[in-house]
């Protein structure tokens, strides 16, 4: 979109396209001042009356209140429950040397991290990574990408209440309470359904102290498992640097799941403050505590605890690595204490996500690629209704048909396409600002050698992530190209894109 610049309207506030018209926005003495590329200029509390039903709402009294620190507890509280269910997985495949698959995971999310805050800073709407990917390539690519990033999200809050449950069950079987913990599980995630429907106005309220207790008790155990007498700190460095490199990138891509919701902050880029410096500060620094907690976590654990201590006494991994951890390190009592954090933690990360991926099909029905009823709010809580219960129900079939290990697989994968199709867009729209006014307030530095490392990295761990996520990409492109050509192709709103442009400008120089 071309930069505009009016300063007798006042000082620039921010712009962007809404509904394929470029929209400047100005703060004066009259309040907020919008200017459309059609000739317009009207008082911001004016703009809904010219907005088309089903078009975009901007929200006339959203405040940039979110600062560093809110940023990092946002994705830090999207990112920590990975750590109460990977680390035994991972262990089946690599042993005791998980940590390094942890940090060679973040290692390639890094680049899509630095991507996410380009892109939010100069796309800063509703819809996250589904806006900039249908915003660069077409409605087509933004089909594909939305249904994927729709089933990537509602899987990983699959897992969450997957583990959610085998933690419970630590806690029952402790009181010698008997439950079926698959109805607890449907029960739950029942429960979070209608908490969306309702409306979560203080879910940053619920999140922050959830966060520190949980932050809390691993700091508790991380200390007690220095003190237990079969510490050997060298036991998961040996086995990290014995296994070979084809194990380490299995490994890698199936934890690459816990850093999922390291870019999920920049759906809300338009609330955060001074957003070019927050937003990828935020990230990174939240990747980096990410990063040093699940690989501290991973090793001392590993070091804690002889043995492959990740088999149950039934020979099944164990679904519940942190409850087994804490109470071998500091008695049962602790180790009930922590099953019931990971309670509240695995919850309060299904409850996020659930209102997360939800918002992708209300964003595609906003762009009328999905039926209008997707785009419709709720007349008394103001929640888009018909989504949150389309999520819910097709998270239930996930936790009742695929098997916890097989979630986590296919959430990895969905999310790794995900994180290369964003690295592609920065290039994309760095070679086409002339023509389509990519000008964010942010850039990633090492242009575009960190888009071409995330790229590279991104495909190789996608070969190890094995079949049953190849067939569940397929499923999603299959899925994408038929929701496309059966409804959204007449629907959607054609403009030509960067990624045409880039296609043009190929096709110019070959002739």
């Amino acid at each position: 979109m071309p930069r505009f610049d009016f300063p007798v309207f006042g000082e620039l506030y921010s712009q962007k396209m809404q509904d394929n018209i470029a929209c400047v926005y100005f703060k004066s003495n009259i309040g907020t001042i919008v200017v459309l590329n059609r000739g317009f200029v009207m008082p911001f509390s004016k703009l809904d009356s010219l907005i088309e039903k089903g078009t975009e709402t901007i929200n006339t009294t959203l405040k940039r209140s979110v600062g560093l620190s809110g940023v990092v507890i946002i994705s830090l509280s999207a990112m920590l429950p990975g750590i109460f269910v990977t680390p035994t997985f991972a262990a089946e495949i690599m042993g005791a040397g998980i940590w390094l698959a942890f940090i060679v995971a973040a290692a390639v999310v890094l680049p899509a991290a630095i991507s996410k805050a380009e892109l939010s800073s100069g796309m800063p709407s509703s819809g996250g990574s589904y806006v900039y990917l249908e915003r660069t390539y077409g409605p087509l690519i933004g089909t594909i990408s939305g249904l994927g990033l729709w089933a990537s999200f509602l899987l990983k809050s699959g897992f969450a209440l997957i583990g959610f449950s085998a933690y419970f069950l630590a806690v029952t079987t402790y009181f010698d309470i008997d439950m079926e913990m698959m109805v607890l599980s449907m029960s739950a995630l029942v429960f979070i359904t209608i908490v969306n429907i309702l409306g979560v106005k203080k879910v940053k309220a619920i999140q922050t102290p959830v966060l520190l207790v949980t932050l809390g008790m691993l700091a508790i155990t991380c200390v007690a498992a220095f003190l237990v007498d079969d510490f050997d700190g060298g036991r998961p460095f040996k086995a990290a640097f014995s296994t070979d490199l084809w194990t380490l990138a299995e490994t890698s891509a199936f934890v690459f799941v816990a850093y999922a919701g390291v870019t999920k902050v920049a759906a809300i880029g338009g609330e955060v403050k001074d957003p070019e410096k927050n937003l990828p500060a935020g990230m990174l620094l939240s990747l980096l505590i990410a990063t040093v907690i699940y690989s501290l976590i991973a090793y001392l654990m590993m070091a804690a605890i002889p043995g492959e201590w990740w088999f149950g006494e039934d020979g099944k991994v164990v679904e519940n690595p942190i409850f087994v951890f804490a109470e071998n390190v500091a008695g049962t009592e602790f180790g009930i204490f922590a099953a019931c954090v990971s309670v509240l933690a695995m919850i309060s990360m299904a409850l996020a996500g659930i209102l997360a991926s939800s918002r992708f099909l209300y964003a595609m029905g906003q762009d009328k690629l999905l039926p209008p009823a997707l785009e419709r709010v709720h007349t008394k809580f103001e929640t888009p209704h018909w989504p949150i219960i389309v999520t819910g129900v097709a998270m239930g079939l996930a936790i009742f048909f695929v098997p916890l290990k097989d979630v986590v697989k296919l959430a990895s994968g969905f999310k790794i396409m995900i994180f290369i199709m964003i690295n592609t867009c920065v290039i994309i729209l760095r070679q086409t600002s002339e023509r389509h006014g990519w000008d964010p307030s942010y850039k990633g530095a090492l242009y575009p050698f960190m888009q071409i490392w995330g790229i590279l990295a991104g495909l190789f761990l996608i070969y190890f992530i094995g079949t049953k996520a190849a067939v569940g990409a397929s499923a999603a492109i299959v899925s994408g190209l038929l929701t496309y050509y059966l409804y959204g192709h007449k629907n959607a709103k054609i403009a030509q894109t960067p990624f045409q442009t880039i296609l043009g400008k190929t096709e110019e120089k070959s002739e």
